[in-house]
């Protein structure tokens, strides 16, 4: 009887939560380098402390923490910026796409192809935020517009797709 190992199910579990924590926690390195550069290496600053405490709620190890501090107040980390995109996706529903990048250029050339080749496109600052309102936790929608089932799976699509790429941290869209 193949295809029964319970062996291969567990890895192939195990697999891919390791790759989403892995990618999370690497994120999550790099926001606390940045905020540690900004801070001089100080725990205490407001800034590194809630990113920290972010970290800690998703689990990242102690020490993983305090050796992206340490490489931030090193110097030699190199300079990440925090870029928010713009863009319309499939039945012209609007998205905000927050990405942390170290080289802009790159990920505005990736996330324009992602877009483009799932049936979206990237568009001015201003031109898709007037449909959301800034709040802690994220981008919420002022209000919600309505999909076909077959711009619905195209979206899922973008949006797995841009979620897939390192830089990209989160995406919004006011679709229902």
């Amino acid at each position: 009887m193949s295809g029964h190992s319970k062996w291969a199910q567990i890895k192939r579990q195990k697999g891919a939560e390791d790759a989403k924590k892995s990618k999370l926690f690497g994120n999550l390195g790099s926001l606390i380098a940045t905020e540690s550069r900004k801070a001089k290496g100080d725990v205490n600053s407001p800034g590194l402390r809630a990113i920290i405490e972010k970290a800690k709620k998703e689990n990242m190890p102690k020490d993983t923490i305090e050796r992206a501090v340490k490489k931030g107040a090193g110097g030699d980390v190199e300079t990440m910026e925090a870029l928010t995109y713009e863009g319309y996706g499939p039945g012209g529903c609007a998205l905000i796409i927050e990405a942390f990048t170290g080289n802009r250029n790159k990920a505005a050339q990736e996330i324009k192809h992602i877009l483009a080749k799932n049936g979206g496109s990237l568009a001015a600052q201003g031109a898709a935020s007037w449909a959301f309102t800034k709040s802690e936790e994220g981008w919420t929608p002022n209000s919600t517009i309505p999909l076909s089932d077959a711009d619905g799976a195209m979206l899922s699509l973008l949006i797995e797709e841009l979620e897939g790429n390192d830089e990209v941290q989160d995406v919004y869209t006011n679709a229902e």
